[in-house]
């Protein structure tokens, strides 16, 4: 058997979860079948069963201006691309909006079965408009005409499950495969290493609440940041935060953060996206990990911290609900979302959740440290990436038995 995984990111250009998800997915697919990962970029390599094949799409400058549109142009084009290269897989598997004209130009040219993984839904993330402009109508339909035609969606969690049968209720649930996200438990690990710390200038003898993940309406940094105002005096916060969606955010989070610093100056924002080692360095010397987003259909970056021991605060939305559990592994804090953007309806009140929940765990450290072990003790039983890839080869196998008949 042979896969064609496409996705947009691969090491070393990965900046969120689905990237991370693929990265260890076709690591651990390779132990057991043949694997063809296409991505974007300048990629060629080729490593026992583990075969990588990277792509440009093309220049799609318009008079020397880069319009929002052009990353939906873009995708697209090098969906179209990638056609020649698939000629001899077996099963075809996209991830994320981006690749997922591939997976359904694939099963018509080729006729092989096409599983498609949801990472997060678009017509859930309205606020994709603000970034891809008027080429989020093209995102859309790409999705959903990937969706409507796979063999099999994979949805990362129950919650996403829910949620692709309310977006797209043509689909069949019955279709939908629930295989969780999951950890390399040998590679995250709790480490006394504080090298990273301050090299970034944040201080290790003193407690401090973590933020990782991207600039963007989802993640929902910017309440954290936010709630920095309610946190004891002189909190220190780090914000692990790079890679903007757009100029606007980018300059909306820096307005937001020199007026936390006004009155709370150890507030530390490294603004890049860190390497694995330095991550878990942070992870792990953490008093608190917060994950503030409005939208998460998973949330890998709260198995990534509780591996490494970290007690995490957590916004009780998507996916999340099945990895952090309340009053176990850490805190969870519900909110009231707006049903068209998924923004909380009353942010102040989200900002002021967030802080309490996060104070609780720095008054109470030997909570912390509880909440801490139970949630590795958790990801080592739930989420190993052997068990989800056992799970996916399965699905691959049904399929192939069924399209042979």
């Amino acid at each position: 058997m042979r896969v064609g995984l496409m996705t947009r990111e691969y090491p070393p250009n990965v900046y969120g979860g689905a990237g991370v998800h693929v990265e260890y997915l076709s690591r651990e697919l390779a132990k057991k079948i043949d694997v063809e990962v296409h991505c974007w970029g300048k990629q060629l390599s080729d490593e026992g069963n583990l075969h990588v094949r990277g792509a440009e799409p093309w220049s799609l400058l318009t008079e020397g201006k880069q319009e929002k549109f052009q990353a939906a142009l873009e995708a697209l084009s090098l969906n179209l691309a990638q056609m020649k290269p698939l000629a001899g897989i077996d099963i075809v598997h996209t991830h994320t909006w981006y690749v997922s004209m591939a997976g359904f130009l694939a099963k018509k040219l080729f006729g092989v079965p096409f599983v498609l993984t949801t990472h997060s839904l678009e017509p859930l993330r309205a606020w994709k408009a603000e970034q891809l402009g008027s080429g989020y109508a093209m995102s859309l339909w790409m999705e959903r005409t990937a969706v409507l035609d796979a063999d099999a969606i994979i949805a990362v969690s129950k919650g996403t499950k829910e949620d692709i049968l309310l977006a797209y209720p043509e689909v069949k649930a019955e279709r939908i495969h629930v295989i969780y996200n999951g950890i390399d438990l040998k590679e995250y690990q709790k480490t006394a290493e504080t090298t990273a710390l301050t090299q970034y200038g944040v201080d290790p003898n003193v407690p401090y609440v973590l933020f990782v993940g991207r600039i963007t309406r989802q993640k929902g940094v910017t309440h954290l940041v936010e709630a920095i105002r309610y946190l004891p005096k002189n909190t220190q916060v780090v914000l692990c935060a790079g890679a903007p969606d757009t100029p606007e955010i980018a300059a909306e989070m820096r307005e937001k953060v020199e007026e936390a610093k006004a009155f709370n100056p150890k507030v530390v924002w490294i603004e890049k996206m860190v390497t694995k080692p330095e991550v878990i360095q942070l992870y792990s010397n953490a008093a608190v990990f917060c994950c503030p987003s409005v939208y998460e259909p998973f949330g890998i970056i709260n198995l990534e911290a509780m591996a490494c021991r970290a007690p995490v605060v957590a916004s009780a939305t998507g996916g999340i609900l099945e990895v952090v559990v309340d009053g176990v592994t850490g805190h969870l804090v519900p909110f009231d979302q707006d049903p068209v953007t998924k923004f909380p309806s009353k942010p102040e009140k989200f900002a002021r959740d967030l802080a309490a929940k996060v104070s609780d765990l720095l008054e109470n450290p030997e909570k912390a440290k509880r909440f801490g072990e139970a949630g590795r003790k958790r990801v080592e039983e739930t989420f190993s990436w052997s068990a989800i890839a056992d799970q996916t080869i399965e699905l691959y196998r049904q399929l192939m038995k069924a399209s042979n008949k």
